[in-house]
């Protein structure tokens, strides 16, 4: 036993920001923004381009990495943060963090124009000065209120014309008529359009595909050492008004020929291959005079090569490091303490097609970040019972975990209905609730989730840092997926789901990450060349008598010596399906209505060296302990929970053997 301290591409469409738009449209107008959306996210991983500068300079001394900051309980709005009963709704719901105000390309392309009130932003006040002061102002508010305060941080994508009969407008106007060098120091280059992301030719990469305000959208390229002093100056502008830390979005990087793409990835395939592996790998063996056709990023794995493989590889890797430059080591040059995460994409696991660091080594995975973010979008956010598909992010959460060393993380499923069983979900599985549908103004949901919160921090010793406990592990195939090899992937979705079914308490581990000491401690180690999914010695492992939509997982306490089990129930009534049979995600949580569940009967492994004093079992709806009959033989313990709604707890208690 171990105790650890459609298609892929429409998925992750729904999961992009934009996404929140999407949701409220039928199928069909779905899928056309859906392909509008991922031609904007066009296809483009391990040395910078260039030495990065900046005004003033992070310090060459590396500084300690800042105390481990663990939470449980997260909100975040990009719309009707402004309503007058939302920092009622922060006092009630207690949450560690919100995820509050824009401090980048959002901020400067938008928030001076009319345009700005809509959509991503939906600035409350126009203008840069007012808005700033606006966003200050609610920054000390929610401090009052107990919460870090963490900003959106758009770092490439651009609002804005660069000239018109009226002159630039969006971003092309802030730059040249409102960048103001006493905040934010003196503009690194004159010209805006040298800051862009290019094609071939040299012009500027654009696209028309959100139409806001009727201004195009452009890309910074991240590797110009001039857009990073950009960043940097709006990094620093954001900590003057109050933010304790970023989560940075849009970090992407598209078909760019710039200048800072091209020498960065010369460089980066002769600093890694000789010429004659360039020659057997690529097709050519000087890459300094080899003309590329594409520099691209996310692609169907179904058309890669190893060209497209390893431009989507030095692609990440250099976001990484630019994301460190600006991020964790500037950004903590400032604020040593800074809070610093990505907005990412995951959807259904999709890999080469979609997820931002896919191709990342795990050395770099998540590296000196504090938490992460993930969205699932419509790979799940709603059911369809009659296949049993639960509309889980429980796969995906548990892989987070196990990549990311147990660290805080979230998932953003754009869910507005089911909100009790995302809290739960996320709850359970060591996550942070929750991503992007805190709908604080409606008094139903509003209800619930105060409850859940509250329910969290009444027992936060549980949540609070905890780690989970399993018997068996799921390795995750990330090596064949850094050769271009997808299929992997689909036997691991498939055993997962296997797994949860039969309720084997179990993590996931990325295969790169599992070594001999990291896998001892479980009794089932699965690989996808497994001979058999349970072995023999599935006898010595936990075992529940729960419905298929119910799924378990454990954990232990960052203190103390308590088992904890988690029940989560995904049974509803659901709402009609559509004419062509499509499962609904329903209107909100109105259309939630879950089905309560009784009867789950658990028979526990004992943990060695240590003695059952008591079980007792409590939820949302009834948080007063009750204590639960037990019987306790054979190294085992044997109890059944009573009825439960959404989420159910039952806390073992235990003491060491003396």
């Amino acid at each position: 036993m171990r105790l650890t301290c459609h298609d892929d591409a429409a998925r992750f469409a729904v999961c992009h920001p934009a996404s929140i738009l999407i949701a409220s449209v039928s199928r069909p107008e779905r899928n056309q923004m859906i392909h509008k959306l991922l031609a904007l996210l066009v296809v483009g991983s391990t040395v910078f381009a260039s030495q990065v500068h900046a005004e003033p300079p992070s310090s060459s001394v590396p500084k300690p990495a800042p105390a481990r900051f663990e939470f449980t309980r997260l909100v975040a709005h990009w719309a009707e943060y402004d309503d007058p009963d939302y920092l009622k709704f922060i006092e009630d719901a207690q949450p560690d963090v919100a995820q509050f105000g824009f401090y980048g390309g959002h901020f400067y392309s938008l928030a001076h124009t009319e345009s700005g009130k809509g959509y991503p932003a939906h600035f409350p006040v126009q203008g840069l000065a007012k808005c700033g002061d606006w966003f200050q102002e609610k920054n000390v508010e929610l401090h009052k209120r107990g919460a870090k305060v963490v900003g959106h941080f758009n770092v490439e994508f651009l609002v804005g014309d660069p000239d018109g009969p009226k002159g630039p407008t969006g971003f092309f106007k802030f730059y040249r008529d409102l960048w103001d060098e006493k905040e934010l120091g003196k503009r690194p280059v004159d010209n805006p359009l040298d800051l862009l992301e290019k094609n071939a030719d040299g012009t500027p990469i654009s696209q028309s595909g959100y139409g806001i305000g009727g201004m195009k959208e452009y890309w910074a390229c991240l590797r110009n050492p001039h857009w990073q002093t950009v960043l940097k100056a709006w990094l620093k502008r954001g900590l003057d008004r109050g933010v304790d830390g970023y989560i940075a979005n849009y970090f992407y990087r598209h078909n760019c020929f710039c200048e800072h793409c091209q020498s960065g990835f010369r460089k980066h395939l002769k600093e890694n291959f000789t010429a004659k592996e360039l020659q057997e790998k690529f097709g050519f063996e000087n890459a300094d005079k080899h003309v590329f056709s594409e520099l691209g990023y996310w692609h169907d794995p179904k058309k890669s090569s190893p060209l497209k493989l390893e431009t989507l590889r030095w692609s990440q890797i250099s976001n990484k490091q630019v994301f460190d430059e600006v991020f964790v080591k500037y950004g903590r040059s400032l604020k040593p303490d800074l809070i610093v995460g990505q907005w990412n994409h995951l959807g259904d696991f999709s890999q080469i097609s979609g997820d931002e660091r896919c191709m990342l080594p795990a050395d770099l995975w998540g590296k000196d970040e504090t938490y992460l973010w993930y969205s699932t979008g419509d790979a799940a956010h709603y059911t369809d019972l009659s296949k049993r598909f639960l509309g889980e992010g429980t796969l995906q959460a548990r892989y987070i975990r196990g990549a990311f060393d147990d660290k805080p993380y979230t998932l953003g499923k754009y869910e507005s209905t089911r909100t009790r069983a995302s809290i739960a979900e996320l709850a359970a599985n060591g996550g942070a609730p929750m991503g992007f549908y805190t709908r604080f103004k409606d008094p139903a949901a509003r209800k619930e989730i105060v409850r859940y919160y509250q329910f969290m921090k009444q027992y936060d010793d549980l949540y609070r840092g905890n780690r989970p406990h399993s018997e068996a592990v799921l390795l995750f195939p990330r090596k064949a997926v850094h050769q271009g090899d997808v299929a992997p992937i689909t036997k691991f979705r498939d055993t997962g789901r296997t797994l949860l079914d039969s309720h084997i308490l179990f993590d996931i581990l990325p295969d790169d990450l599992a070594t001999k000491e990291r896998t001892a401690g479980y009794q089932q180690v699965i690989k996808n060349d497994s001979p058999e999914l349970i072995p023999a010695e599935r006898a010595k492992l936990s075992t529940f008598e729960a419905p298929y939509s119910v799924r378990v997982s454990a954990s232990r306490p960052a203190k103390g010596d308590d088992l904890v089990i988690h029940f989560v129930n995904y049974n509803r009534e659901e709402p009609p399906k559509s004419k062509d049979g499509v499962p609904s995600s329903g209107g909100g949580i109105v259309d939630e209505k879950p089905i309560a569940v009784k009867g789950v009967a658990a028979n526990i492994v004992i943990p060695p060296g240590f003695q059952v004093t008591s079980v007792e079992a409590f939820s949302p709806e009834k948080p007063d302990p009750l204590v639960l009959e037990t019987r306790i033989a054979d190294g085992r313990v044997k109890f059944t929970m009573p009825e439960f709604l959404v989420y159910g707890v039952a806390r073992i208690q235990l003491k060491p053997v003396r």
